[in-house]
C-alpha cells in the first residue's frame, strides 16, 4: 500500500477548483495498491509490469514472494509487458544491478524508451522528477539485447496497446481479449479511481503532463463505458467496470 498526501493531488482547471478540490477531501491521506499481474497462455508467462521490487518500502515489494507462493519462479517468466518505466513499475525487474527474470524479454512503449534514454529529456526536467532515467538506464544495462521496443497495435497474440499519455508521455495500456469479454489494463490512467471517476481534471503531482493526463481520462472513461471494459488497473482494489454519474462516471467492482 503506497501513502501520500493530498498535496499530491493537482487540478487542471486552477487554484480555485484546487482549493475546493482539497476542501472537499475526506482525510489529508490518501493510500492506493501497487500491484502488477502474470498471465499464462499459449506464448508462456507473460507479466504486465513488474512492480516495485523489495526495499523501497515496508508496505510495498511483496510481488517476489507473492510469485513464490503461486508457484512462479523468475526463470519461469517468458517477457515483461511494461506499461511505463516509473519505480512502482520497472523497479522489479532488477536485483540490484542484475536481472531478476533470467530468461525474459523486457516489451517496453517505443516512447517511453525514447523519452528516458534521452538526456535532453532528462535535464528539461526539475531534479525531483528524474528518477525514471536512472531506473530505465539500469534496467537496459541489465537485460541488453532482451529489451524490445514496441510500436503501437498488437503486441502479443490478443493483446492490443492503447496510448495513454499524459502520467508520462509513453504510458501505454493493454486490451485483451478472449471468450467475449475485452480488458483493459490501464496502468496509472488513473491512481485514486473514486476520486478521479467523480472528478477525470484530478491530476497528482506524479503525472508528467496533468492537464493532458485528465484528457486523457476523459476520454478513456468515456469509452470504457460504451465498450463495458472490464478495468485491470496497478492501484485497483478489485478487477471493475466505469459508469456513468451523471455528466462524470463512477467506478465499482466487477
Amino acid at each position: 500500500m503506497f501513502t501520500t498526501g493530498t498535496d499530491s493531488l493537482v487540478h487542471a482547471n486552477g487554484p480555485a477548483a484546487q482549493a475546493e478540490m482539497l476542501a472537499n477531501c475526506p482525510s489529508a491521506t490518501i493510500e492506493f495498491e501497487v500491484n502488477h499481474f502474470a498471465l499464462r497462455g499459449p506464448g508462456g508467462l507473460t507479466l504486465v509490469d513488474a512492480g516495485t521490487g523489495p526495499g523501497w518500502s515496508p508496505s510495498l515489494g511483496r510481488s517476489w514472494g507473492s510469485m513464490r507462493q503461486n508457484g512462479i519462479a523468475p526463470a519461469d517468466v517468458d517477457r515483461v509487458l511494461l506499461t511505463h518505466l516509473h519505480f512502482d513499475h520497472a523497479r522489479g525487474l532488477l536485483d540490484g544491478e542484475k536481472p531478476y527474470f533470467p530468461r525474459a524479454e523486457i516489451l517496453i512503449p517505443s516512447i517511453e524508451l525514447a523519452f528516458y534514454t534521452s538526456e535532453a529529456a532528462r535535464l528539461a526536467l526539475p531534479e525531483a522528477r528524474r528518477s525514471a532515467f536512472p531506473i530505465t538506464a539500469a534496467i537496459v544495462k541489465a537485460y541488453g539485447s532482451r529489451i524490445k521496443p514496441f510500436m503501437p497495435g498488437e503486441v502479443l497474440p490478443g493483446i492490443e496497446t492503447l496510448a495513454l499519455p499524459g502520467h508520462t508521455m509513453g504510458q501505454t495500456g493493454f486490451l485483451l481479449r478472449g471468450n467475449g469479454e475485452t480488458a483493459l489494463f490501464w496502468a496509472d490512467a488513473a491512481h485514486m479511481a473514486d476520486i478521479q471517476t467523480a472528478d477525470p481534471d484530478v491530476s497528482t503531482v506524479f503525472d508528467y503532463d496533468p492537464k493532458l493526463a485528465a484528457r486523457t481520462r476523459w476520454w478513456l472513461f468515456d469509452r470504457a463505458v460504451e465498450e463495458n471494459w472490464l478495468i485491470i488497473g496497478s492501484h485497483l482494489s478489485d478487477f471493475s467496470r466505469v459508469r456513468r454519474v451523471g455528466e462524470t462516471y463512477g467506478i465499482s467492482a466487477a
